[in-house]
C-alpha cells in the first residue's frame, strides 16, 4: 500500500509542475511577469513565481517534501500557505487566465 501512495504522490507532484510550467507561460503571454524554474528532467519540485502588480509576488513551491504558497507586497509577507490551502489559491491564480484578467485589472480588483 505504501508503495503505492508513494508512486501516486510522485505523480501528482509531476503533474502539478508540468500545470505550473504551462500556467507560467499563459500568464507571460498575458502579460504578467512569471517564470517556474525546475531542478532537473524529472519533474519532481518547481518554484513558480509572477508579479501581479508593482511589488506584489506570489510565489509557489512544489517538492516532494511538500507545497507552500507565499504572497508578498514591497517585500513583505503578507500570507503563507501550504498543501490543499495552497492549491486552492493556486486555483484561484488560474483564474485570471481563465477569465483573461489583465495585470491592470487585476490590481483594481484586489482594491476593492
Amino acid at each position: 500500500m505504501f508503495n503505492r501512495l508513494a508512486f501516486q504522490h510522485s505523480q501528482f507532484v509531476q503533474d502539478l509542475v508540468m500545470s505550473l510550467q504551462a500556467l507560467a507561460q499563459t500568464l507571460e503571454n498575458q502579460g504578467y511577469s512569471s517564470s517556474c524554474y525546475t531542478c532537473g528532467g524529472e519533474r519532481n519540485s518547481a518554484s513558480f513565481m509572477v508579479s501581479l502588480a508593482e511589488g506584489h509576488l506570489i510565489r509557489f513551491l512544489v517538492s516532494d517534501y511538500g507545497i507552500t504558497w507565499t504572497e508578498m507586497r514591497d517585500d513583505r509577507e503578507l500570507m503563507k500557505l501550504e498543501g490543499s490551502e495552497a492549491i486552492s489559491q493556486l486555483h484561484e491564480l488560474a483564474s485570471l487566465v481563465k477569465f483573461k484578467v489583465s495585470p491592470a485589472d487585476c490590481e483594481l480588483l484586489r482594491s476593492r
